[in-house]
């Protein structure tokens, strides 16, 4: 196994670690193991793509990782009241989509390949959910916590229009 895929498992496996110490309260120690896990993320695809190391497992597993370690930020931050239903639920319609797309294209032995626009959006949702860690973690600073909010909603923005873009983009999936 190649060092970007060890490194995508390394993201799921920090994953619990993430859950455990946000809901004991410990935003400063949650925050240093998402962030150390998103910046995973950024090295596993530019070592792959430097050293020729793309593999099958890192195309499926990669983004995979990404949504596990986001989506579970996002539940909870659902949970404590910090994000809205609706916001998580734009999110998620938005990935089913995209998933049933890649399903239907590689039953037609289609790859359909990710957008630039869907890397930013994961990126901002990364940033966001940082952003809105270190509010947590330093409460006295609510302003943090509040940047980090409108960097989340910038992130619902780039989600819509990454998935409208992949929808358009990819169309002739729905013909199939």
């Amino acid at each position: 196994m190649n060092l970007p895929n060890k490194l995508t498992i390394l993201r799921m496996i920090m994953v619990p670690f993430f859950i455990a110490a946000f809901m004991s309260g410990k935003y400063l120690v949650a925050l240093i193991i998402f962030a150390a896990a998103s910046l995973t993320d950024f090295f596993d695809g530019q070592i792959a793509r430097k050293y020729n190391l793309v593999t099958n497992f890192g195309k499926i597993m990669d983004p995979l990782a990404d949504k596990i370690l986001v989506y579970s930020a996002l539940c909870l931050f659902l949970e404590n009241d910090f994000i809205k239903g609706w916001m998580l639920i734009v999110i998620l319609a938005r990935e089913f989509v995209i998933a049933g797309m890649r399903t239907v294209a590689a039953s037609e032995g289609k790859v359909l390949a990710a957008g630039m626009s869907g890397k930013i959006k994961t990126a901002l949702q990364m940033f966001a959910v940082c952003i809105m860690m270190l509010g947590l973690a330093v409460p006295s600073q609510k302003i943090i916590y509040d940047i980090g909010y409108y960097v989340f909603l910038a992130s619902l923005v780039m989600t819509v229009y990454s998935g409208c873009e992949y929808v358009i983009k990819n169309k002739e999936v729905f013909s199939m």
